[in-house]
């Protein structure tokens, strides 16, 4: 990101902060799903322990992506009002949060190899782009 465009990311209130990260998360993980499928990657995954997989349909890695972002968004409120290192506290929390929300895609029953890693590097995809701005902005506070 351009310093330029760091510093007017760090001056936009942490809500709208959370709307922009997730926006381009969303983006990025929908064309990276794109491509496994062009790549040819099974587009089916199972849930944890399942014996059957369904169909990953376009606009799932999006609708996950908006789910954490709003979660990781009102975590990030909370720590801005009451922590005294809210952007300290909110990088180990969601890395955390983002290594345990691994073991879904790769506990996948029925599901290929290739498409639990593939689904595995979404949830790191998105969580390279939705930490650091949220962090940034926290860093502010």
């Amino acid at each position: 990101m351009h310093a330029g465009t760091a510093a007017a990311v760090r001056d936009l209130p942490l809500w709208l902060v959370g709307a922009v990260a997730g926006a381009a998360a969303c983006a990025a993980t929908e064309v990276y799903g794109l491509v496994a499928r062009v790549a040819g990657v099974p587009m089916e995954a199972g849930s944890i322990g399942a014996s059957t997989a369904d169909p990953v349909t376009v606009g799932m890695f999006a609708m996950g992506t908006v789910i954490g972002t709003v979660l990781g968004t009102v975590l990030a409120l909370v720590l801005a009002r009451y922590a005294s290192r809210p952007a300290r506290i909110f990088v180990i929390v969601t890395v955390a949060l983002a290594a345990l929300s691994l073991v879904s895609p790769l506990a996948a029953g029925d599901t290929a190899i290739s498409t639990k890693v593939m689904l595995a590097l979404a949830h790191v995809l998105a969580a390279a782009i939705v930490i650091p701005m949220i962090a940034r902005r926290l860093a502010r506070s």
